[in-house]
């Protein structure tokens, strides 16, 4: 804790009085642009990642990154998504993975969560992800981490479009959905290409999508109070 205190202590007598402009405009009200739900991993920092600033992401974090499929029942994470697509009218929804993901490798040896529940439970979302890697290879092993950490990122994007007010949003052409995995130990990211379903490097996506190019270099802190 007296890591944490020493760093509010900094953030209110260092940082906050440099931005402060910034924060009373987002005192009133926020209006973020993209909804990133990513991993709980304490390794992950969304807006280190993306050098996005306050204000910039509104986020989700859960154990695995997963988005339940729709249903009646409210839990947090389809609210979260509710309210962002729908009130706040976010342009875009990155579900972001990461390597060594301490979920996927729940979800690859279910047997060793006999004593977590509810975490079992939780990763019942990413079944039909291990079901697929574990056809292709006639079973599932270590070495294959790295493979189902992509098909859970792209099982979540399916799951995104049982959700009514994504589905509405995407068939206006108000929402755009991406996959992405980041590596930690490399700082690298990887985008997932639906209409080659491939991953390739943030680079690669970058330079093909100059308006992408464009919005991103304009919320970056260096070009102003965001």
């Amino acid at each position: 804790m007296r890591k944490l205190l020493a760093g509010v202590y900094k953030f209110k007598t260092e940082i906050f009085p440099e931005r402060q402009e910034l924060f009373t405009e987002l005192s009133s009200a926020q209006n973020p642009r993209i909804l990133f739900i990513t991993c709980s991993d304490s390794r992950i920092d969304p807006n280190l990642v993306t050098q996005a600033a306050p204000g910039d992401l509104f986020i989700i974090r859960n154990a695995g990154n997963i988005v339940p499929p729709h249903e009646r029942h409210a839990g947090g994470t389809t609210a979260a998504i509710e309210y962002a697509v729908s009130a706040l009218r976010v342009k875009h929804v990155v579900v972001c993975g990461h390597t060594d993901c301490g979920a996927i490798k729940g979800a690859m040896a279910p047997e060793d969560l006999a004593e977590l529940p509810h975490t079992s439970d939780w990763l019942g979302h990413t079944l039909a992800a291990v079901a697929t890697v574990r056809a292709r290879h006639g079973g599932i092993r270590g070495e294959h981490l790295s493979e189902l950490t992509e098909e859970n990122v792209v099982l979540q994007l399916r799951h995104l479009m049982t959700h009514p007010a994504v589905a509405a949003a995407i068939a206006s052409d108000a929402l755009e959905l991406h996959g992405w995995i980041y590596d930690i130990g490399h700082g690298d990211i990887r985008c997932y290409d639906e209409r080659e379903r491939r991953w390739r490097s943030v680079e690669d996506v970058y330079r093909e999508q100059p308006e992408l190019a464009a919005e991103i270099a304009a919320n970056l802190p260096e070009h102003g109070d965001h």
